[in-house]
């Protein structure tokens, strides 16, 4: 594991270099534009409700979807005003992006976002791109400032790290800084994915716990990608089951417990103790449980893994990686 956690060290370092050299000098604002990203603009991103045009290099930058405000950090422009989906608190990012901040953004809250707060920041972009996708919602913000708003196919946050990382970087003139940020990630779980082989094939459920129940994330969701980049594969039981209203996952009553049983089950809390889930008995139950298969994650790590955007990713791939390493599994 060693070798492995230092690959990814390295990779880390590499997204460290892309952002750090074009951080802003100036609280809240990218550093000056260089030619080639001068060059970039007017620059055009396809959307869900067509196609944006951004005119030039924008200045004061709003992001407001799951993960935007750290993709626009990652390559190197700090946003006025950010969500903090994950209740991070602070600057409203991980541990993996906090300290590429000069000064705090404004928080903006996430479902319901106080549109009079978002116009009095003067945006000249603003990033919604993993969101609902909600027309509503994208009209409010096209009336404040140009909006880049979820992809085709990117409703109910189900836009990808790849689709992403390519619309913002596009948006901010990047679009080169984007790709070799994707591909820093896609180098490093490649690493990982060949130094397991037996991983290759293995079927994986990726389970929740909260309040209100148990669940299971299903295709196109972000976590359960990550492990998908590790060689695994979707449990056939849970693919065959129907997504809620979410689109990204799908509920399971205590009773049926056992369809979450694969070959490995990786599980995190939301919003809950973790002894929620790991002191449950109908959870210790699952032959995947009992066999010693399965992983539970929480805390900085478990936002990591939910997070998806390129530094959270390499955040959590050494560490997820070690976790099912001491699941022995064959």
């Amino acid at each position: 594991m060693k070798k492995l956690s230092a690959l990814v060290a390295i990779a880390a370092a590499s997204v460290l270099a892309l952002t750090g050299c074009s951080a802003g000098s100036e609280a809240g604002q990218p550093a000056a534009a260089s030619a080639s990203s001068a060059a970039a603009f007017p620059a055009t991103v396809e959307t869900k409700f067509g196609d944006v045009t951004i005119s030039k290099k924008p200045e004061r930058v709003v992001a407001l979807g799951w993960g935007d405000a750290e993709t626009a950090l990652e390559l190197g422009v700090q946003p006025v005003g950010a969500s903090d989906w994950l209740g991070f608190g602070g600057a409203g990012v991980g541990p993996w992006d906090e300290s590429k901040y000069t000064s705090k953004p404004e928080i903006i809250e996430t479902l319901e976002p106080n549109y009079e707060k978002i116009a009095a920041l003067k945006p000249d972009l603003i990033l919604d791109v993993r969101s609902s996708g909600d027309e509503a919602r994208y009209k409010k913000l096209s009336s404040i400032a140009t909006t880049v708003d979820v992809p085709k196919d990117g409703d109910n946050y189900l836009t990808s790290t790849q689709e992403q990382t390519a619309m913002i970087a596009t948006a901010l003139g990047e679009k080169e800084k984007g790709e070799a940020l994707l591909a820093t990630v896609d180098d490093a779980f490649a690493k990982v994915a060949a130094a397991h082989p037996e991983w290759k094939g293995e079927s994986v459920t990726v389970a929740t716990r909260t309040s209100n129940g148990w669940g299971a994330y299903v295709q196109g969701d972000g976590r359960l990608s990550f492990l998908e980049k590790l060689g695994f594969t979707q449990s056939p039981t849970i693919a065959t089951l129907k997504a809620n209203s979410s689109g990204f996952s799908t509920s399971v009553s205590d009773e049926q417990l056992d369809l979450l049983d694969a070959d490995l089950i990786v599980a995190f809390p939301i919003f809950i103790d973790t002894t929620k889930i790991t002191d449950d008995a109908q959870w210790t139950a699952i032959p995947a449980v009992k066999d010693g298969r399965s992983i539970v994650v929480d805390g900085e790590l478990s936002n990591a893994f939910s997070d998806s955007t390129p530094g959270a990713e390499l955040y959590a791939l050494d560490k997820i990686a070690a976790l099912i390493e001491k699941t022995g599994l064959k």
